[in-house]
């Protein structure tokens, strides 16, 4: 009978190239030394099957049947929140982060919290033992009986025990423990992490199963090695967050049922991650109001529009070139903004060190924070506190003027919930948007950053 053929080949464990021969650099990505040597086996072509007959049938649209597919519910609204209702029977989820984010913390809740008698939950650990999950449960208050434990790697034995219990949802910590044994490379490889996926997806559309795979990010910021996983699963989640603060964002990156905007915070405390009802409110609570440099910035997180204080500090350089540290904001937007105010407001702020720091380790990405960054670097420049009850809202372009933003309506709700009585808007607004402005928050127009600043500083404006 003839033998099955072997192939050498080299992968990239980074970006998951393959390449016939090993090299010091992978020309797809770059990266130095990632290049590890695969043997693989290809079966004889008189071994593959020959049969032409499908395993499907292909369906009209009109003839499809939904069934009672509904989503399972879940207790944890913040996580419902960011799936877009609960979690689709069937799905395979990816949840990754860096390392002591809270992942496990988080999902072991998850599980806990949805295990019934009609809802069997089995909780797979290749990193920890059953009595280690037994002690973070206790430490987390949560005991229950339909809640599964297993110790295993061996993706087949895993399987096997899904078969045997049959779960509604299946929790895998972490995707890089996991092995398949006909395979020569070690777990956590690319080619393991990608074929033990792969076969996780499978059983998930065959048994109506929803698995959650936890992923580990690796130095380079990629989740669990290569890009591929991302577009095998279904759901891709980041738990973002500086692990020296006590809130963590769960963000949704890819989500085939559901929007990717939206977002969810949790309070890491030591009875386990706690939903965070009120962001704005936590944010804001140790808020100095009469510190000069402080600005709050009104900033939408998928539908949520939050409040958080951004701080800036000006201090004259002891170096030849000034430097720009931004903590939570981008970089090359905070070089802009700094661009902006020296050449059209005339801050000297070419001998300046800068830094500017979002409270709460949280990470602001949208153009409609730039107006209260501009404004916190001015009142730290000027030595000026801001008006203690007013928030900003506005984009800043090139030539110092401000520009509208989008759903002005719910951050102008956020805002007046909080008590804050004005809110600097540009003047580019509509007065059909201004109008339905909450009661008892008066909006001010400014049509450039020089006006928001006078206005922001308690000057009239010029």
């Amino acid at each position: 009978m003839p033998k099955s053929k072997t192939r050498t080949q080299f992968v990239c464990q980074q970006c998951g190239g393959i390449q016939p021969k090993w090299m010091g650099r992978c020309p797809d990505c770059g990266e130095w030394n990632s290049l590890v040597e695969v043997v693989e086996q290809r079966p004889h072509p008189s071994e593959r099957s020959v049969s032409g007959a499908p395993r499907t049938r292909p369906q009209r649209l009109t003839e499809v049947e939904l069934g009672n597919l509904t989503r399972l519910p879940l207790e944890i609204k913040e996580f419902a929140r960011v799936l877009g209702g609960g979690i689709v029977p069937g799905s395979l989820t990816l949840v990754g982060g860096d390392p002591g984010i809270g992942k496990s913390t988080l999902l072991m809740q998850l599980a806990a919290s949805m295990a019934t008698p009609d809802c069997p939950v089995l909780y797979v650990s290749g990193e920890e033992s059953v009595q280690q999950l037994k002690m973070r449960a206790d430490r987390l208050g949560m005991s229950t009986a339909h809640l599964f434990l297993v110790t295993e790697t061996d993706l087949d034995v895993i399987i096997g025990h899904i078969n045997e219990i049959s779960p509604r949802l299946v929790v895998v910590d972490s995707i890089q423990t996991m092995y398949l044994a006909e395979l020569t490379s070690a777990a956590g490889s690319i080619s393991q992490v990608r074929e033990c996926a792969a076969r996780m997806q499978n059983l998930t559309k065959s048994s109506g199963v929803a698995v959650m795979l936890v992923g580990h990010v690796t130095k380079s910021g990629a989740l669990a090695g290569p890009k591929v996983l991302e577009h095998i699963v279904d759901t891709v989640l980041y738990l973002e967050g500086d692990r020296f603060h006590t809130y963590r964002l769960l963000r949704g990156v890819k989500n085939r049922f559901g929007a990717t905007n939206e977002v969810g915070v949790f309070e890491m405390r030591g009875d386990g991650m706690v939903e965070v009802a009120n962001p704005s409110e936590a944010f804001l609570a140790e808020r100095l109001a009469v510190a000069p440099g402080s600005a709050i910035a009104v900033t939408m997180e998928g539908t949520r529009p939050l409040l958080v204080e951004v701080q800036a500090l000006a201090s004259t350089t002891s170096f030849g070139l000034p430097r720009r540290t931004p903590n939570g904001v981008d970089f090359n937007r905070l070089l802009l903004l700094v661009a902006v105010l020296q050449k059209r407001i005339g801050l000297r702020l070419g001998d300046q060190d800068v830094f500017v720091n979002v409270i709460g380790g949280l990470r602001i990405g949208e153009p409609a924070a730039d107006l209260a960054i501009a404004v916190a670097i001015a009142s730290s420049m000027r030595d000026l506190p801001v008006a203690p009850d007013l928030a900003f809202v506005g984009e800043v372009g090139l030539s110092g003027e401000l520009r509208a933003v989008s759903q002005l309506g719910a951050r102008l709700n956020e805002a007046a919930k909080l008590g804050f009585r004005r809110c600097l808007v540009p003047k580019s607004i509509r007065k059909a948007r201004v109008e339905s402005q909450p009661a008892g928050l008066e909006i001010i127009g400014a049509r450039s950053l020089g006006e928001a600043i006078d206005v922001a500083l308690s000057k009239k404006p010029s």
